[in-house]
């Protein structure tokens, strides 16, 4: 993922929370996942390709998501990607985690300068 020029690292298992959030509206290919995250983020997060597909083929192998090749737009095909009821208690668990790391950043206290 990146921002305009510069990159932003995320924290591990966060492309996975967006991943498995987005499908929880549907079904979708690799290309609409990626858009409908940085649209939904304002284009602050860009999904790479290069992170996108291989957390993906994880995600099918841990049984989380589950897919299919299907036509797309024209003729070409496409693999689509769902949820599995697996996948959508992976969500339980990746949002829990999401909000303990918020909740520990929030605790972290700011120091004014002096």
């Amino acid at each position: 993922m990146k921002t305009s020029g510069d990159k932003i690292e995320l924290l591990r298992g966060t492309l996975d929370l967006l991943i498995l959030r987005t499908l929880l509206l549907g079904p979708a290919h690799g290309h609409q996942i990626a858009k409908h995250i940085q649209r939904n983020t304002d284009d602050v997060l860009q999904v790479e390709h290069g992170s996108l597909y291989p957390a993906l083929h994880r995600m099918e192998r841990k049984g989380w998501l589950a897919s299919k090749w299907a036509s797309g737009e024209g003729k070409r095909e496409l693999k689509y990607y769902r949820l599995t009821a697996q996948g959508k208690k992976q969500l339980v668990v990746e949002e829990l985690k999401w909000k303990q790391v918020v909740n520990a950043i929030a605790r972290v206290p700011v120091q004014a300068e002096s």
